[in-house]
């Protein structure tokens, strides 16, 4: 019998937006002006006071709603003595002579925050000097807002498609209904967002689609409190076939050059085509390795991310906006020259077991003698041997599937399990996500306990992933729930990495003094720890670029803000991204200091170095490209270099049958 115990901690989720920042420098001025003679400031610089009674500095703010505002100065005071400021929003002193104490010197910047009740629309925040010392110097404000309005819209109601063609239709669905009013609808096709709405449409037409191609849709709708609803039902529909029937001339002859262990520099002669080629696909058989686009598409590219030491087959074929796809070109064969690293490679790879469907958490025994491993969509937890036999051992209850990403996800075996018998699931349950402990006896599942929920669930970006990091803490993913301001809200849980102890409670030292250990993540599905202790990240971007992080505590990593790399003050960039066609990765491994993170929709398992002891990593390389399909977890084996690589080709994207999905080792040498 499974005993359900009352062990649960709750966040509730608040109804707050990303942070916007005004510059001190583009704010009105009396009194002062704005200069840069100073190091480590935000945009183009900040602002220096007179040393007078009465000099201003006044910030025009917009909120989206009415609520409490949190207000972030920062500043610098470099002399010995504090220089007080009242501060007021829209007339009102709500914080008299503050104190912004000194800051060693006018290099070294803080951040004084405070709250006050803001206006829907326009506020002026004005900080005022009062004393003859004038302001500190005056960075900028972060402004966020947090609505009293916490009641989310209803569900928008059953989609369809109208006035379908090649490349576009007219989505219609049912109006929402909110206690304040609909601000807009969010289109998603599956987890990507496709297209927006305003809140009083019911109708949108989407352009700038693929032929003869299904997108399966869902909308939210939200207020402009940020409270987000529901998903909708969903609709499939499917573009028409194009009237374009005729395909593209096959490319011109193919040569290489430059070719490197990890690159090789293709060239081939243009195609021509009745309307205009669009792209040129590099393939190896069916496998596409990269997509050249333009207008017109290059003739050239250098091809990266060969794994070494390897023989390669490739051809071009040209494509037009049809999907029309030209006859092949010729091909070119080579091998790539040996290896030159210490961190090995992959030489081989043997079936460990098959019959899964849709296995997705896998973690070693301390012992190393078996490991535990999840199914998504039937909640099972099975027992497996290094030689491949499985034995189911339970379920875990209370999950439920999204029809989409949720259900059953990361597994973690506690470090102490000889003596607490403890092992941990992330799953979607009827609320929400949760992160749960049950007994493991060696041979059956007992005991569930509920140790964290209020983590927002939805169709897509659920996370799910679980590690115990060396501090002996439990660390957990979690998805921004196709909400992404939740990810750069810290009192949510969503779009985070949280960092718990075994019974529930955020870790001591935690950066804010709650469950979050860093933000600003969209899906991130893949963590690990180097041999330095450092938690490394793999994280989903939207349409344009995936994640390879380090993480650090109380780190901004972006989203929705930045996907991929940017230069916005305050947010950390990854250390390697890639288009979302070559990766959409999910489980990440260490062995021998080089990061392995396996791919969807990239199809293949990318070795990615570290630098010795640094933060950085050297270049990626890609093994199994499209042979073996979706890859979602990765995991080394405990003792020897090797890993555990399984696939979810039976999920919504892969289409197998159940029982479809392997688990493969690959040796490392």
């Amino acid at each position: 019998m499974l005993l359900c115990t009352a062990l649960v901690q709750a966040v509730p989720q608040s109804a707050s937006a990303a942070a916007t920042r005004y510059e001190a420098e583009s704010a009105t001025i009396v009194k002062g002006a704005a200069e840069s003679n100073h190091s480590g400031y935000s945009g183009t610089g900040f602002v220096n006071g007179d040393n007078v009674t009465g000099s201003y500095v006044e910030f025009t703010v917009t909120a989206a709603s009415a609520g409490t505002g949190q207000i972030a100065i920062r500043y610098s005071n470099g002399t010995a003595a504090t220089r007080p400021a009242d501060v007021a929003v829209g007339g009102t002193v709500v914080s008299a002579a503050r104190a912004f104490k000194a800051t060693t010197d006018w290099n070294t910047w803080a951040t004084s925050t405070l709250t006050a009740p803001v206006e829907a629309g326009s506020n002026k925040i004005r900080l005022t000097s009062t004393t003859a010392d004038g302001l500190p110097n005056l960075d900028y404000i972060d402004f966020t807002v947090t609505s009293s309005n916490t009641e989310a819209p209803t569900a928008p109601g059953q989609p369809s498609c109208t006035a379908i063609t090649e490349n576009s239709l007219t989505l219609n669905w049912g109006a929402a209904t909110d206690n304040v009013g609909v601000a807009a609808y969010d289109i998603y096709e599956h987890g990507n967002k496709l297209a927006e709405a305003a809140g009083t449409a019911t109708t949108k037409n989407l352009t700038g689609l693929t032929p003869d191609t299904t997108y399966n849709i869902t909308l939210f709708a939200r207020d402009a409190a940020g409270n987000v609803s529901s998903v909708s039902p969903i609709v499939d529909c499917t573009t028409l076939r194009s009237s374009d029937t005729t395909a593209p001339s096959a490319p011109g002859t193919l040569s290489t050059s430059g070719l490197t262990a990890n690159s090789v520099v293709l060239n081939w002669g243009a195609s021509t085509d009745d309307k205009a080629v669009t792209a040129y696909e590099v393939r190896s058989g069916s496998t596409v390795y990269k997509i050249v686009t333009g207008t017109p598409p290059a003739t050239t590219t250098t091809l990266t991310g060969l794994a070494c030491a390897s023989p390669y087959t490739l051809g071009v074929a040209a494509k037009d906006a049809a999907g029309n796809a030209s006859p092949p070109g010729n091909t070119v064969t080579f091998t790539t020259p040996p290896c030159a690293t210490d961190g090995g490679v992959p030489s081989g790879i043997t079936t460990v077991s098959t019959g899964w469907s849709i296995p997705w958490g896998t973690d070693w025994m301390p012992d190393g003698k078996t490991a535990l491993a999840t199914e998504r969509d039937s909640f099972k937890v099975f027992e497996v041997t290094p030689g491949g036999t499985r034995t189911q051992v339970g379920t875990v209850p209370g999950a439920v599937t999204t029809d989409g990403e949720g259900g059953l996800l990361g597994v973690a075996v506690d470090p102490k399990w000889s003596t607490n018998h403890y092992v941990y699931f992330m799953h979607t349950a009827s609320e929400g996500n949760r992160v749960a402990r049950m007994t493991y006896d060696g041979s059956s599942l007992g005991g569930y306990t509920v140790l964290l929920q209020g983590i927002k669930k939805s169709r897509y970006h659920n996370g799910g992933r679980l590690a115990f990091g060396p501090d002996g803490y439990l660390y957990a993913s979690t998805g921004e729930a196709q909400t992404p301001d939740l990810a750069q809200d810290k009192n949510s849980l969503n779009g985070k990495i949280l960092r718990m102890t075994t019974d529930g409670r955020p870790a001591p030292g935690n950066p804010f003094g709650n469950y979050v250990y860093s933000y600003g993540h969209r899906n991130p599905q893949g963590l690990a720890f180097d041999r330095n202790g450092r938690l490394w990240e793999a994280e989903f971007g939207d349409s344009k670029k995936d994640e390879l992080n380090l993480i650090e505590p109380g780190k901004n990593y972006g989203w929705p803000v930045c996907e991929g790399s940017c230069s916005t003050a305050g947010m950390t960039n990854p250390k390697k991204t890639w288009t979302v066609s070559e990766a959409s990765p999910s489980g990440i491994a260490i062995v021998r200091n080089v990061i392995y993170m396996a791919t969807l929709r990239g199809e293949r398992l990318w070795r990615v170095p570290i630098s010795g002891d640094t933060g950085n990593v050297g270049t990626p390389t890609a093994y199994y490209v499209g042979t073996y399909g979706r890859l979602r977890t990765v995991t080394k084996v405990p003792g020897q270099d090797q890993l555990w690589l399984s696939t979810t080709n039976c999920d919504n994207k892969g289409n197998q049958p159940d029982g479809a999905d392997k688990l493969f080792r690959v040796s490392i040498t």
